[in-house]
């Protein structure tokens, strides 16, 4: 609803300038030998249209080195989380065969037949 409240004028406003301006003008392009005729309105749109475009254009590709620096960040953070599982898994295992270990030394000496359920 709120997209609508702000495009409402806007569009209000550009379809007052294409009715008000329909006399037609000669738009050339001057090195070469190209003449057409049109309404103003819409040559003025057009032209706006293109320089909006080519704005936008330049801000996307000034935003490339920013997009590949995070894209790098990311694949960092991913490494290192990956890493980081593989040293919890070596640790719990490290500390389940010591536990094992040591419930073995434990009932050794008494002959007893004690069996760990591991789980």
């Amino acid at each position: 609803m709120l997209r609508w409240l702000l495009l409402a004028p806007l569009l209000l406003v550009l379809i007052l300038f294409a009715v008000s301006n329909q006399q037609p003008v000669n738009v050339a392009l001057w090195p070469f030998d190209l003449t057409w005729q049109a309404p103003l309105a819409m040559a003025v749109l057009l032209v706006a249209a293109l320089a909006f475009l080519l704005g936008a254009f330049i801000a996307w590709a000034s935003g490339g080195p920013a997009r590949r620096r995070a894209r790098a960040r990311i694949r960092e953070g991913e490494a290192a989380i990956a890493e980081l599982n593989q040293l919890r898994a070596r640790e719990a295992k490290r500390v389940e065969a010591e536990t094992i270990a040591r419930d073995q030394a434990m009932y050794a000496d008494t002959g007893s037949r004690a069996v760990r359920v591991a789980g």
